[in-house]
């Protein structure tokens, strides 16, 4: 039997898999061929979904984008067997875009059958859960702080510290929670993961418990995903089944118990303490610190609050041990990063490289430039509230501490990108539009600067005044990244202060000297 593999990914999905799937069917029906097909996750070539491939004596090839109409020609050019046809790419593994990479977390991605955890074992699932067992907790947090990981939400907080901070706490119970609100835009990698090998993230969740002390997790997922909902559930039921989660892990004594939280859309949730309020059935209001939710945090017991690929990082972590990890990268940052590419570009989709590479390697060599074709004006990094860098900036590399030190952030690897026709008054007005609409509404810096901010912009982009009014922006940034409770305020003023400083003529010739200060 031939086994062919189709992703089942959302982007997949969205671009006609589903249609492909059935005209795949049919035409091995018509022919009284016997295929096997698996429904896998996306390889992240996301330009060329639906990606169909085909096991070959040579390994698996590739061919794509695939449509319904193409699947005749497929058979006729007698694609099972690898032949030729316009739309073959290949062995994926050989491929520019994936032999640069270096797939560490999402290694199995686009490979494996997400819900197969046959599949999951066979390609080196559970080795880093095998070793935490065998080690014990202090050996765990020693590995993970030993990789130099940091949080892959944003924040860039060492994880090992977070491990050690929740370890010592003495409590009567503790909590590990993952957070899934990828609410980021440009960002899908959260998505990819949890559609395409979500085992990769229970291990990274169990190990994370037994190091802690925690018994119980929850992964709090953003409703927009609807797909990741229902095969992260349907991958906890099968890890019970397995003996991966439930009252004695792989036969250990201990115990890991693991459901899903759906959020309501709210963007304020990522946030940890807010997503917190909303495990708890509350609001999601931002909480004031200290105390941390390491020491007090949901339900007011110790709490473990990482991001999804932080969780997802650690399997590889335990597996090839902390050193292996931090070889990789640059600086203090260290291991890989998925970056999701996205916005006016040819080849979209996720890039997992230690850190270091450059902006214009990555939308350039890995993106292939604009998809408009008209010249790279402004390069987005960290989602909605992360700086814009011109052209001139591109040679940036991308770690925590260079894009820091221009005044950027890297988020959680969000890359967007626009072309010369770009409005970049409109898309700073955009960053108060969109805290304005985000705002929890704890505090005033946040809640009140984000509308006056709008307000103000408007009156810029009309021209009314216009060196008067931008002078007022600039203050009233300096209050919300000085005063507001949380990052949703405090990092606003990032978006907004890099479009002045950059791109000053969209504003207003006067905008010059500001820009300048």
């Amino acid at each position: 039997m031939i086994r062919v593999f189709l992703p089942q990914d959302s982007v997949a999905q969205a671009l006609g898999a589903e249609a492909v799937a059935q005209a795949l069917r049919d035409g091995a029906h018509r022919r009284g061929l016997d295929i096997a097909m698996v429904r896998t996750g996306s390889r992240g070539m996301l330009w060329l979904e639906p990606l169909l491939e085909v096991e070959t004596p040579e390994g698996r090839i590739a061919y794509g984008p695939v449509a319904p109409g193409d699947v005749e020609a497929l058979f006729e050019a007698g694609f099972l067997a690898g032949g030729a046809h316009p739309l073959r790419q290949g062995r994926p593994e050989e491929m520019p875009w994936l032999a640069r990479q270096q797939r560490l977390t999402f290694a199995r991605c686009g490979i494996i059958d997400p819900l197969s955890f046959a599949d999951y074992r066979a390609t080196g699932g559970l080795r880093g859960l095998e070793a935490a067992l065998a080690m014990g907790g202090e050996a765990v947090v020693a590995e993970v702080t030993a990789s130099g990981l940091r949080g892959r939400g944003g924040a860039g907080f060492p994880t090992g510290i977070k491990w050690r901070t929740v370890r010592a706490a003495a409590a009567d119970r503790k909590y590990v929670v993952c957070n899934a609100d990828e609410g980021d835009s440009g960002t899908f990698a959260d998505r990819m993961l949890m559609e395409g090998d979500p085992f990769t993230l229970i291990e990274g969740m169990v190990i994370a418990g037994l190091a802690t002390g925690a018994t119980k997790g929850f992964v709090y997922l953003r409703s927009e995903y609807p797909l990741a909902h229902r095969m992260l559930r349907a991958a906890i039921a099968v890890a019970e089944g397995a003996g991966l989660l439930g009252p004695d892990i792989l036969g250990s004594g201990q115990a890991f118990h693991l459901e899903v939280r759906l959020g309501a859309g709210a963007y304020i949730c990522g946030e940890e303490t807010s997503l917190l309020e909303s495990l708890e059935g509350r609001r999601g209001i931002v909480r004031a610190k200290p105390p941390i939710p390491a020491l007090r945090g949901l339900f007011g017991r110790p709490t473990l609050v990482n991001n999804l690929l932080s969780f997802a990082a650690v399997p590889w972590i335990l597996t090839h041990g902390g050193a292996a990890y931090a070889e990789c990268g640059m600086g203090r940052s260290r291991g890989t990063m998925p970056f999701q590419l996205a916005g006016n570009v040819r080849r979209g989709g996720l890039v997992e490289l230690g850190f270091g590479l450059t902006l214009r390697d990555l939308v350039e060599g890995f993106g292939g430039g604009t998809r408009s074709g008209r010249p790279v004006r402004a390069v987005q990094v960290g989602g909605p509230l992360g700086a814009y860098f011109p052209e001139g900036m591109l040679d940036l590399p991308l770690d925590y501490e260079a894009l820091a030190g221009a005044r950027g952030m890297l988020g959680h690897g969000g890359v967007v990108v626009f072309d010369d026709s770009v409005d970049m008054a409109r898309q700073a007005r955009f960053a108060f539009e969109f805290c304005a609409a985000e705002s929890c509404g704890k505090c005033t810096p946040c809640r009140i600067g984000a509308v006056r901010g709008m307000e103000t912009l408007d009156k810029v982009i009309a021209g009314r005044e216009p060196q008067r009014n931008l002078a007022l922006v600039k203050d009233l940034c300096e209050v919300m990244q000085d005063g507001s409770l949380c990052a949703m305020g405090g990092l606003t003023p990032l978006p907004v202060m890099s479009a002045l400083t950059h791109f000053p003529e969209d504003f207003a010739p006067e905008a010059a000297p500001l820009a300048a200060e």
